[in-house]
């Protein structure tokens, strides 16, 4: 709260400069209502009858429209708005539209939207609020329309075509010109662009962009998802020409500019499914005693050269993605999949870290450089956690040395700070068709964690070989992988739901002292009903890790310094560090600030578009597989409380549908914003963030990817769905060349 320190004189100007403090106060906090003591306190207006006067002066402010009286007795600034203003229209399936000004939303009626998409830079005219109601806006002008799609389902008939949107941004649906349809037939998925939409039509015109399929065929709807978020599902032809022509050989000359680790003991460890194997361990003993390990990581930037087609498209794409049944991958496949790959048995170029640790995992000499190994043999992690368990296997004793080292590392880290998030993840068993028809957990294990530990090595010792210098010099540009300190208010709100579960969070100490009482959380957590939606609560409660020049440490990692180094064959930035530590190495100068700010926001951005698009089609592969279980019952936890309804994650396959609030028949509820709960306003009953329930599949739309659920009373009897719904429910659906009636 900003005070207002005042002195004030008796009589009328003494009243004048009263009011003026009192408007100043209220002012600089325009988003808080107070009470008359409180904004006396604010205002440093201690005596009983300054106090008095602020209670008058109050009421004058209300009765002359400058204050307003938000609730009995409690008092707010009336914002002053400018006539007219820029900002972002936010358009919703609901109708419910929005402005978005100086990070406020200020609603705007359908009739005055000029109908703008989700996301177009409008010019508004903004009303004064009235009395206990918002203010409102009018969009004046669109001044800049953002290019984008729509992913549906084309409807033909005799005298119209439509696409039946997806989208949760537009309720109505885009008419189709048969000379714009592109072939397209009924029952296709397609993706669809609006080309008109005058003031007095209540359906967009448009043209067909691509035709991915038939709709619930499974290439068509993985398509339709990676579309949606404006990633790339097919490779450019002339790509993947140039792919081809690029000469796999390796030539003496360049085994001569390498250290040579094709007699070095060498393998990969990878997800079983996995083709792009692109980092591999060595390993062997020194005479000293200690041991060498090297990683390896593919030379990708050997083969894909700046300015060529191939670099261009990699970083537009900045990531492979990665969907419940393919890879989107970010280089050709001749290159992720062939050239790059250290397959076994194959001579590879690699840009590797090398290190001596001791017996105790400490690091006693590094050095960076390129190298030319070949792997002696590709391990899945399953094969290599045998190895572990049992202690048989090929290259039994260096895996069991090299497991001993990352277990050090490891405990290492976690005395230092590091969090220990390790949670189970949803696999899907698809058949030949993309149907998924059985749900596994993904658990990390010591082999996982083995290779998760080296990665680590390398990227700290890679990022530290470049920003820590010594002497007082500048250190030269680079790409680091930052993650900064949480926010403490989300933070303490964590604290606060933990806490209900038994759980004590320190909001409040240094960061080792939080990280320290989170991993305590996280460790207790294990195996209980509410461990998934605590751990997936925590990880919100975290800042985001994005990629920039600007070094700020890896909070999560209690890192000071931390790069990507590792992945060049699925990540863009891996490339750009490649790039500079080959720059930095020969004495080049350091890199254009500027130009790495912008590479690295686009791969952050592009990074978080792919993790977007992998959780949808998560979500779809859940509710096509609960589809054919409708009417089954099943136990779960309350995960997620909004006014809507609440979200409850099943406990056998950690599926999540919602239990709308329409469908709570037996009283009116209300959302309790600050307790994460829905509470009942006659019987008071509580549905409340973690709460065990039981319900029933009652609906599955995989058009919005969505699973409704019925609660079960009680008595063990479900409480009856309302009626099944129309799918085109709330949209402007066109039958027939009418409007179709709601």
């Amino acid at each position: 709260m900003n005070k207002v320190k005042t002195k004030t004189r008796s009589g009328r100007a003494g009243k004048q400069e009263l009011e003026q403090k009192i408007l100043e106060f209220l002012r600089n906090n325009s988003k808080q209502s107070f009470n008359y003591k409180q904004v006396a306190f604010g205002i440093g207006a201690n005596e009983q009858s300054m106090r008095n006067a602020v209670i008058n002066i109050l009421d004058t402010l209300v009765a002359a429209d400058m204050l307003m009286e938000v609730s009995v007795g409690k008092y707010q600034a009336r914002v002053i708005r400018p006539v007219e203003a820029e900002g972002i229209f936010v358009r919703r399936h609901n109708g419910k539209n929005a402005v978005i000004i100086d990070d406020e939303q200020i609603m705007v009626a359908e009739r005055n939207s000029m109908h703008a998409l989700d996301g177009d830079k409008v010019l508004v005219e903004l009303s004064a609020a009235r009395p206990g109601q918002e203010p409102e806006a009018k969009v004046v002008e669109i001044l800049e329309a953002k290019d984008q799609v729509f992913i549906g389902t084309l409807q033909v008939e005799k005298n119209y075509a439509a696409v039946i949107t997806d989208s949760k941004n537009l309720a109505a649906d885009i008419i189709i010109p048969r000379r714009a349809l592109k072939g397209g037939k009924g029952g296709d998925k397609v993706i669809a662009r609006i080309t008109q939409w005058t003031d007095n039509e209540m359906n967009p015109r448009g043209e067909i962009v691509d035709i991915l399929g038939k709709k619930g065929e499974n290439t068509a709807e993985m398509h339709a998802i990676l579309a949606e978020f404006g990633l790339p599902y097919k490779y450019p032809e002339n790509v993947e020409k140039a792919a081809e022509k690029i000469d796999a050989g390796i030539t003496p000359e360049e085994v001569a500019r390498r250290e040579d680790f094709r007699g070095v003991t060498t393998f990969t460890i990878d997800p079983r499914d996995a083709k792009d194997f692109d980092d591999a361990l060595s390993i062997r003993q020194l005479a000293n005693g200690n041991v060498e390990v090297g990683v390896h990581i593919a030379d990708v930037t050997h083969y894909v050269r700046p300015g060529s087609l191939i670099e261009k498209e990699a970083q537009k794409r900045a990531t492979s993605v990665y969907l419940v049944d393919r890879t989107i991958p970010m280089l050709p496949e001749r290159l992720s999949n062939g050239i790059c790959s250290l397959r076994p048995n194959e001579e590879k170029l690699t840009f590797s870290a090398i290190f001596e640790l001791d017996k105790d995992a400490n690091v006693v000499n590094y050095r960076i450089g390129r190298t030319v190994i070949r792997s002696d043999r590709r391990f899945t992690y399953e094969e290599a956690q045998e190895i572990i368990e049992t202690g048989k296997g090929d290259f039994v004793n260096e895996i069991l040395t090299l497991n001993d080292l990352a277990k050090k590392l490891r405990k290492r880290r976690y005395d230092q700070g590091a969090l220990e998030f390790d949670r189970a993840e949803v696999r899907f068993e698809i058949d030949a068709d993309g149907k998924p028809v059985s749900v596994y957990f993904k658990e990390s294990k010591d082999a996982n964690k083995l290779i998760e530990e080296f990665m680590l090595l390398a990227n700290l010792t890679v990022a530290e070989s470049v920003g820590k210098v010594k002497g007082g010099r500048r250190a030269k540009n680079f790409v680091y992988r930052v993650h900064d300190k949480p926010d403490t208010e989300k933070i303490t709100n964590f604290s606060q739901i933990a806490s209900r579960f038994g759980y004590k969070i320190n909001p409040e100490g240094s960061a080792r002292q939080v990280n320290k009482s989170l991993n305590r959380m996280l460790k207790d957590v294990k195996g209980k009903g509410e461990e998934n939606m605590l751990s997936i609560l925590a990880i919100r409660s975290m800042a985001k890790a994005v990629y920039t020049p600007d070094n700020v440490g890896h909070y999560g990692l209690a890192l000071d310094y931390y790069t990507h180094f590792t992945s060049p064959i699925r990540r863009y930035p891996d490339m750009m560090v490649h790039r500079l530590l080959a720059k930095y190495a020969e004495g080049g100068r350091s890199a254009d600030k500027l130009k790495l700010i912008e590479e690295c926001k686009h791969s952050s951005d592009m990074e978080q578009l792919a993790a977007n698009a992998e959780r949808a089609s998560i979500r779809y592969k859940q509710v096509e597989y609960m589809k054919d279980r409708l009417g089954e019952i099943y136990d779960g936890v309350i995960s997620g409380v909004t006014e809507w309804g609440f979200y409850v994650e099943l406990d056998d396959n950690m599926c999540e549908g919602l239990v709308p609030v329409r469908d709570l028949n037996d009283d009116y509820y209300e959302y309790d914003e600050k307790n994460f709960s829905l509470i009942g306003r006659s019987k008071h009953t509580r549905y409340t963030l973690g709460d065990k329930v039981k319900v029933q599949v009652a609906r599955a739309d995989l058009d919005r990817k969505q699973l409704d659920f019925a609660l079960i009373s009680d008595k063990g009897n479900p409480n009856k769905p309302r009626r099944e719904r129309n799918k085109s429910h709330g949209r402007n659906q066109v039958k027939k060349g009418k409007r179709a009636k709601k």
